[in-house]
């Protein structure tokens, strides 16, 4: 499966559920348990098998999200993440908004596959930049 944007992305920009210039993100790891739907998830409570080891705290840690116009566009850029002495098994990562509650509340941004398993042993282990592209 490759990364992509979750379809409710555009009900909850219509709906006035999402502001990349102003909200909070925050991006978390998942293991191979979990298996992404693109239409099917939508908030954060949808998301399963979050990965557990040292390093990490469940919910995952902050991105911010910067805009560039472009012509008929948006481009979405997320800045990276990293755990500093991480030692654990990943597969991908979930962006979403970060409402500081409530799971059901959090809104799904964008699903990153990281191709398979990767393991960090006691490193850094970090998330390069995250692109998004809105074109109308």
């Amino acid at each position: 499966m490759a990364s992509f944007v979750y379809n409710s992305v555009l009900t909850d920009l219509i709906n006035g559920d999402l502001d990349f210039a102003v909200d909070s993100f925050k991006l978390l790891l998942v293991g191979v348990g979990y298996t992404a739907s693109k239409d099917g998830h939508d908030r954060r409570n949808d998301v399963s098998s979050e990965i557990s080891g040292t390093g990490y705290t469940a919910g995952g840690n902050a991105t911010t999200c910067t805009i560039t116009n472009d012509t008929n566009k948006k481009i979405l850029t997320f800045s990276s993440v990293s755990w500093p002495s991480a030692t654990f098994t990943t597969a991908g990562g979930v962006i979403y908004k970060a409402r500081g509650g409530a799971s059901s509340a959090d809104e799904l941004v964008a699903y990153l596959n990281f191709s398979g398993e990767v393991v960090s042993t006691g490193g850094t282990f970090s998330v390069s930049t995250s692109v998004i592209t809105l074109a109308n």
